[in-house]
């Protein structure tokens, strides 16, 4: 089965990674906010981490496939998918862009092959790259090097966003921000093209959807149950369209799903920074939302409408109905001390991605977290993290599971 993800902890048998590239490069003080970040990674540093968290993961059997690889596999096919690849990436990227579709289109043309087009769409474009055959243009007697015409895309390491496997489909997501919306486009290509995908996945959700949803907020808790958490970046709406769809395909096993609302904050971005399954009956959750948090059950309706519910019993009660648990024990990220709490939820201590039950690959630098993880029988794989943290997001936000 070319998808097949229907829990959080199962062994992981393939995954979709991105290793950040020269799109980090592009990122300057005055572009930090805009694009989502709070600091600058220093590339090498980053692409060396990268890199030890993929041979982390295939040490344990994982296989690992990555999103320029299977953009260019695709793209090589054939030249009119190319040319139609470039006129959706101008499209989707602005009115810059759209202003200067022709010399865009000339260079991006230009590039030798596939993976370098690829890569050229993810690392941006200057308004001094372009050849404009001497046409005088305000833009253009400013001599500005920093003038993008394509911007960078820095958050595509983060491959948890923009789409989410779900059992047999996916969810192709509205991004939150303008910035990240052009991310979506290289699942895209792949799941409709390439032929390990084109024809065998369904889509639950589309960019074309209207409300906001990324992947970041949503769990799979069972074959029977996901989680998708109404946040900073997921809007309700969303949820209930996600829902509908799901519930209206007939070859989906799901007929729960539990939106769990949680602070909007930038902290608390998506649900998988504040909670994240860790073994059959175990999960690590930051403190400070457990007094915030409600809960509210969706299942099928009539004519396809999901009837919603809320939901007043204990989390961990919620929790164990929805993976099978007798009991389900909360590990509270920082080990219970705010101060810990804070720091390491930051750098992502609740972020962990489950390699299988019991075992999780988390950043080395929350030391706190990890060693309550091991004291509750838990065995942490710890990866570096000096550079890759810089970005918000830890080892389940690099990672799309494809096949559990």
């Amino acid at each position: 089965m070319s998808i097949d993800v229907r829990s959080e902890i199962q062994p992981l048998k393939k995954v979709l990674l991105h290793c950040p590239g020269q799109e980090l490069e592009q990122l300057v003080p005055q572009s930090m906010e805009r694009l989502l970040f709070d600091d600058i990674p220093y590339l090498r540093g980053a692409q060396s981490e990268h890199n030890q968290f993929a041979a982390l993961l295939r040490e344990q059997g994982v296989e690992v496939v990555y999103l320029v690889d299977l953009v260019s596999a695709t793209l090589e096919k054939s030249a009119a998918l190319r040319e139609q690849f470039i006129k959706d990436f101008i499209s989707r990227s602005g009115c810059v862009a759209e202003s200067y579709r022709d010399a865009l289109t000339e260079l991006l043309l230009s590039c030798p092959d596939a993976a370098t087009l690829v890569r050229k769409t993810m690392t941006g474009v200057r308004f001094d790259e372009l050849s404009l055959r001497g046409a005088s243009t305000l833009a253009s007697l400013r001599l500005d090097r920093m003038h993008f015409v394509l911007e960078p895309i820095p958050n595509l390491y983060f491959t948890r966003d923009p789409f989410a496997s779900i059992g047999h489909g996916v969810a192709l997501h509205h991004m939150y921000s303008v910035t990240r919306s052009r991310e979506t486009i290289y699942s895209d290509y792949f799941l409709r093209y390439h032929p390990d995908y084109a024809g065998k996945v369904p889509f639950y959700y589309t960019p074309d959807e209207p409300y906001s949803l990324e992947g970041g907020d949503i769990l799979n808790l069972s074959a029977q149950t996901i989680a998708v958490g109404i946040s900073q970046r997921t809007m309700p709406e969303a949820v209930e369209r996600l829902a509908k769809n799901i519930f209206t395909d007939e070859t989906s096993q799901i007929r729960s799903l539990l939106a769990v609302d949680i602070p909007n904050t930038r902290a608390f971005m998506h649900l998988d920074t504040v909670l994240t399954q860790v073994d059959r009956d175990k999960f690590v959750v930051h403190p400070s939302i457990m007094d915030k948090l409600q809960v509210y059950e969706l299942r099928p309706g009539k004519q396809g409408a999901p009837t919603v519910r809320r939901l007043d019993e204990p989390f961990d009660k919620i929790l164990s109905r929805a993976t099978g648990a007798e009991k389900t024990t909360l590990l509270q990220c920082g080990g219970g001390d705010q101060i810990a709490a804070q720091r390491e939820q930051w750098n992502d201590g609740s972020n962990t991605l489950c390699v299988s039950p019991g075992k999780v690959v988390a950043y080395d630098r929350n030391y706190v977290t990890n060693h309550l993880l091991e004291d509750n029988g838990v065995d942490v794989l710890r990866t570096p993290s000096g550079e890759l943290s810089r970005g918000r997001g830890g080892p389940r936000c690099m990672s799309m599971p494809l096949i559990r």
